[in-house]
């Protein structure tokens, strides 16, 4: 019964009686919903018996797989504690003094960016699969939450306090991030390639030391959050205005980079202290705080003047976590911040994912982005309980953890100890740091962000001068315009390269070349035939001569996946070369000028002349399509290779072969047998459309030629020396039942040629 109903479902559809095996549709249907979840390992069980015993595993399986903590905690030894103690000591050193400064760029007050720095180092260490990220405030995403702020305030100015807003901010772009890393979506990162993130960064980290110039100088009177360029030109026109706080700035930047150069000059001039070297180097800024702290209490203990000091200094921090409360997601609030959610959400997990893939691959370690999602969300939405606001990984500091030789995620425990003994701790001593020296720290962090002009121009002019293009792109819009816009560009222009390199594909024509391959030695050395294209602009050594295949044959690689967009373009190429290089069949000189088609342009010269010249070029035999590089075909691509054979075969009044090389995919065979094609003939039985957009149901009969095309396709197939059957245990790869599809481009070719002299013997 249920073999009657699907049957007469088909022939409800028409659909077509296959001959050839072909893989059915339940296959890709048992891929895509069992592989996912067989992979991932989502609650299998759900799909088969409730009491398999493998159940309650796959969901242990699961939740384990949410703590990776689980997995090594178990072997945490004495060995690990002592790397995780000096680099959890070293990063909190650092986290401090930059923690209070990106708060400073994000208009918040100082202890916001400590909140942030130790539930940040505390709750990754849980979820972390790298061992060397640092979470905490960062430079881009403080000036971002900056941006946030000024956008809030300018629609309702005075509703919300600026903590609450950003505090929203973390809780509603963490939990978005959560949501994408526990829908394993993580996938959408790569879409972003390498040199937009790269333009950006670039951009970000100048804006944001342009932004901190003014503070440098003591400088005000203008709007430090507006576009790069505009803060560059004010701060020049301010530079008279200039005031004591500079002592402090420049003192302070001018120190910072004194130290680094002179700890890197000794460990170049002193290897066995190079240790000790970059122990001084990190401390640099601890140091400098410290000092331009006790330089500005002594300076200005004495000086208040009605509660004002002679230099901008941070004032009253208040001691531990005087500002945790629940978030309050006002839908106001949430509706007035909600343009900037896209940009805000963007950099904190691509940041972070960009940051720990680069430390995994530089100490041979995977991470699981979509596990470094989950720990960046649920950082950040318990983070907004804590008065936090948005924290990522932060690259920095990431590199120093990692130099200070880091052993497991535990490292971040420590940091959180140094952060919280700062809170409670040290709050009066930072009454006294200058604001300049915060600035000046900033400067110095931000500038390890910027590319150099070797790093930004050499690699990529030389791999991809149109990525150069996007990263230069990046650069300019974050500068002139804002780091919204910045990274809205980058991504816009990497998505639109990526979808012209799918629609402009580059396919060639191939020819034979024999080359020799060297051996150990001369008498070990053997040659063999190649496939390279006939242009010479695919070739690098010009001294490969390159001879075509047998007249009659053609051979096109395609270099792209064969699909919508690009399908017409190929196809083009094809008929066009046809035309151009292959004789047609039909004799049009005694045809008149009336009857021509009315898009045949007719001869150039006399009809005669035009006949002359056409019976110079061969016989079109057979087009062998080197499949190697494809990966993916639709039914757009199918219909437009239909329409391809349809016109060629036209022009050559003949049945032309189609071969195919290295169709490995089964989906693609299925494909393309659907469009008539590897079954060894043209088969113009089969429909002209495969899948008509607008179905036209008085279609005319088939034409003379059609019909002369069905008799010798016939007879053609029938002479076709069919593949010989599996010997010596040896099965055939490639089904007797597709004799035009092959293994390999040589077995194509070879197969094609084969047929020529046949081919001409039954055309006379």
């Amino acid at each position: 019964m249920a073999e009657r109903i699907k049957n007469f479902a088909k022939r409800a559809v028409d659909h077509p009686d296959n001959t050839v095996p072909i893989i059915s549709s339940t296959a890709w249907t048992h891929g895509v919903f069992n592989n996912p979840v067989r992979k991932v390992g989502h609650f299998q069980c759900f799909s088969e018996r409730l009491s398999d015993q493998n159940c309650a595993i796959q969901i242990q399986d699961y939740l384990i797989s949410l703590f990776p903590i689980a997995t090594w905690i178990t072997r945490y030894n004495v060995g690990w504690l002592s790397g995780d103690l000096i680099a959890g000591l070293t990063v909190g050193m650092v986290v401090v003094p930059q923690g209070m400064s990106y708060a400073v760029i994000a208009t918040l007050p100082a202890e916001y960016g400590l909140y942030s720095s130790f539930v940040g180092v505390l709750i990754y260490c849980f979820f972390a699969t790298s061992k060397d990220v640092s979470i905490g405030p960062v430079a881009v995403m403080s000036l971002t939450v900056s941006q946030v702020i000024k956008h809030v305030e300018a629609s309702h100015p005075g509703e919300w306090s600026r903590p609450q807003i950003a505090t929203v901010l973390a809780l509603i772009t963490g939990f978005i991030v959560l949501g994408i890393g526990l829908l394993r979506l993580g996938w959408i990162v790569e879409f972003i390639p390498a040199p937009a993130v790269s333009g950006f960064m670039t951009g970000s980290a100048i804006s944001i030391a342009a932004g901190q110039m003014p503070g440098l100088m003591g400088i005000t009177g203008f709007d430090t959050r507006a576009a790069t360029y505009k803060v560059i030109i004010n701060t020049l026109k301010g530079l008279p205005r200039t005031k004591l706080d500079a002592a402090w700035g420049l003192t302070g930047l001018v120190g910072l980079y004194a130290i680094r150069y002179f700890c890197l000059w000794g460990e170049k001039r002193y290897p066995r202290k190079a240790r000790v070297f970059f122990f001084i180097s990190v401390l640099r800024n601890a140091f400098v705080i410290i000092v331009l702290t006790l330089a500005a209490w002594l300076y200005c203990r004495n000086r208040a003047v009605n509660g004002k000091y002679p230099i901008r200094i941070l004032l009253t921090v208040p001691a531990g976590f005087k500002h945790v409360q629940q978030p309050n997601p006002d839908p106001k609030l949430l509706a007035a911040m909600a343009p900037e959610l896209p940009v805000a959400t963007i950099i904190l997990l691509l940041e972070h994912i960009a940051i720990s893939k680069s430390f995994g691959r530089l100490n041979g370690y995977k991470i699981n982005p979509n596990q470094e999602l989950i720990a960046i969300g649920v950082t950040n939405t318990v983070g907004s309980c804590l008065g936090a606001y948005p924290a990522t990984g932060s690259f920095s500091r990431s590199a120093l953890k990692s130099k200070s030789g880091v052993r497991t995620p535990l490292a971040g425990v420590v940091t959180a100890i140094v952060v919280v003994v700062a809170l409670y701790g040290l709050t009066d001593a930072f009454f006294w740091i200058p604001n300049a020296g915060l600035s000046a720290i900033i400067i110095h962090a931000v500038a390890d962000l910027v590319a150099s002009p070797s790093q930004a121009s050499s690699p990529l002019h030389i791999v991809s001068p149109l990525e150069f293009i996007i990263w230069l792109a990046a650069v300019v819009v974050t500068l002139f315009s804002s780091i919204e816009n910045g990274i809205y560009t980058s991504i816009a222009a990497s998505l639109v390269l990526l979808l012209l390199r799918v629609a402009k594909p580059r396919g060639t024509f191939l020819g034979k070349a024999h080359v020799r391959i060297a051996g150990n030695d001369e008498s070990k050395s053997s040659s063999r035939e190649v496939f390279l294209p006939l242009s010479k602009t695919g070739i690098t050594n010009f001294e490969i001569e390159v001879l075509p295949p047998s007249p009659g044959v053609l051979v096109y690689r395609f270099e792209e996946s064969y699909l919508y967009p690009n399908c017409s373009i190929l196809n083009s190429v094809l008929v066009d070369y046809v035309k151009e290089n292959m004789q047609r069949g039909r004799d049009m000189t005694n045809v008149k000028l009336s009857d021509r088609p009315w898009n045949d342009p007719g001869p150039r010269g006399t009809a005669a002349e035009d006949e002359i010249e056409n019976r110079k070029k061969p016989i079109l035999h057979a087009i062998v399509l080197d499949f190697s590089t494809v990966s993916h075909i639709d039914t757009t691509a199918i219909q437009a290779l239909i329409d391809a054979r349809h016109e060629i075969e036209k022009w050559a009044d003949h049945p032309v072969e189609f071969h195919f090389a290295t169709v490995m995919s089964p989906w693609i065979k299925r494909a393309l047998v659907a469009g008539g094609f590897g079954i060894g003939h043209s088969s113009s039985r089969i429909p002209q459309e495969i899948a008509a957009v607008v179905p036209y149901h008085d279609r005319e009969s088939p034409s003379e030629f059609d019909q002369r095309r069905d008799i010798e396709s016939t007879e053609d197939i029938k002479k076709s020396p069919s593949p010989s059957p599996s010997t010596h245990g040896f099965a055939n790869v490639i089904s007797s039942d597709t004799p035009f599809f092959h293994i390999d481009l040589a077995g194509a070719v070879a197969a094609a040629e084969s047929g020529v002299g046949r081919f001409a013997s039954f055309s006379s």
